[in-house]
C-alpha cells in the first residue's frame, strides 16, 4: 500500500514541494503559502491556492523589508543613509509610509530615482579602487590598508602580551 502511495505521489510530482517562492516582473517577492496534497483514491481535484503575499519590494539590486516605513527601508541598501533617503522621498514626493503600502507607480518612482545615486556594488568598486590607489602610490593611508602590516602589527601586539605574560619577574605582587 506505501509503494503504491509513493508511486502516486511522484506521479502527481506533488510530493517534496510545500512552497514556490515566485518572482513578479514588478519586483516583488512573493511566496505562495504552504500547502499538502493528500493522495487518496478519490478522482484527482484542482487545488485551491490561497492568494500571493508581498513579502519585501526589491529597489536598487535590494530587496528592502516589507513592514518597515520606507525612510528607514531604504537605508538597507549600501550608499543610502538617512539623509538620502530623506532626500529621495522628498524628491519622488513620496509620503513616508510602510513599504507593503506603496503602488506600483511610487514603486517605480522610487527605483528611477534611487538608481540616481551611486549605491551598492558600483559605490563597493569605487572604495576599493579607491583604496587600491592608496596603497600603489604608498601614502600613509595607503599603508594603514596594507593587509601585510596590519597583519604583522597584530602578530608583534600578541607576541609581546604573551612575551610579558610569561615574565614572572615583572609581577611584583
Amino acid at each position: 500500500m506505501a509503494a503504491l502511495l509513493a508511486e502516486r505521489a511522484a506521479s502527481l510530482s506533488l510530493a517534496g514541494r510545500h512552497s514556490t517562492t515566485l518572482r513578479s516582473f514588478e519586483g516583488f517577492r512573493a511566496s505562495a503559502p504552504r500547502f499538502t496534497v493528500h493522495v487518496c483514491r478519490q478522482p484527482a481535484q484542482t487545488v485551491r491556492r490561497p492568494p500571493l503575499r508581498i513579502e519585501c519590494a526589491r529597489v536598487g539590486g535590494v530587496e528592502i523589508p516589507n513592514q518597515k516605513r520606507i525612510e528607514y527601508s531604504l537605508q538597507y541598501i549600501f550608499g543610502v543613509g538617512h539623509t538620502t533617503a530623506k532626500a529621495i522621498l522628498v524628491e519622488t514626493g513620496i509620503e513616508n509610509k510602510r513599504t507593503r503600502e506603496l503602488s506600483e507607480e511610487e514603486l517605480t518612482n522610487l527605483r528611477e530615482e534611487v538608481d540616481k545615486y551611486t549605491v551598492e556594488g558600483d559605490l563597493r568598486r569605487f572604495n576599493a579602487l579607491n583604496i587600491k590607489r592608496l596603497r600603489d602610490i604608498g601614502c600613509y593611508r595607503g599603508r594603514r590598508h596594507a593587509v601585510v602590516q596590519s597583519l604583522c602589527a597584530h602578530l608583534i601586539h600578541l607576541f609581546c602580551l604573551q612575551l610579558f605574560a610569561d615574565c614572572s619577574w615583572l609581577n611584583t605582587n
